[in-house]
């Protein structure tokens, strides 16, 4: 892959994941707040841009969102590295669980 196809695929994730918040926004903003690990201050500011607002910050070349899950932890309950498939539910509910406090705590 070259350098300008990242560059290209990097856009495309930003327009899709910022066109996703504002959707998510205006649907339920608690919600989005959540699922996005999103701040107040940054759905404002989100929800208040114009489509062509939304191409000029997408066209950046770095990527606009970050990985919520970065602890081997959650990684592992995520993918049920060595768990049977009939604790899935489970370890997807913990993993769920502790995504949300670090939600809370970074809000």
């Amino acid at each position: 892959m070259t350098t300008e196809q990242i560059l290209m695929e990097i856009r495309e994730a930003n327009l899709s994941y910022l066109m996703l918040a504002q959707s998510l926004i205006r649907r339920d903003r608690e919600e989005a707040l959540f699922r996005l690990g999103l701040s107040e201050e940054a759905a404002d500011l989100l929800i208040t841009l114009s489509p062509a607002q939304l191409m000029k910050v997408a066209s950046g070349n770095q990527l606009l969102m970050r990985m919520r899950v970065d602890d081997e932890m959650v990684w592992g309950l995520l993918t049920n590295h060595g768990r049977s498939a009939a604790n899935e539910g489970v370890s997807r509910l913990h993993a769920s669980i502790l995504m949300a406090g670090r939600h809370q705590e970074a809000a």
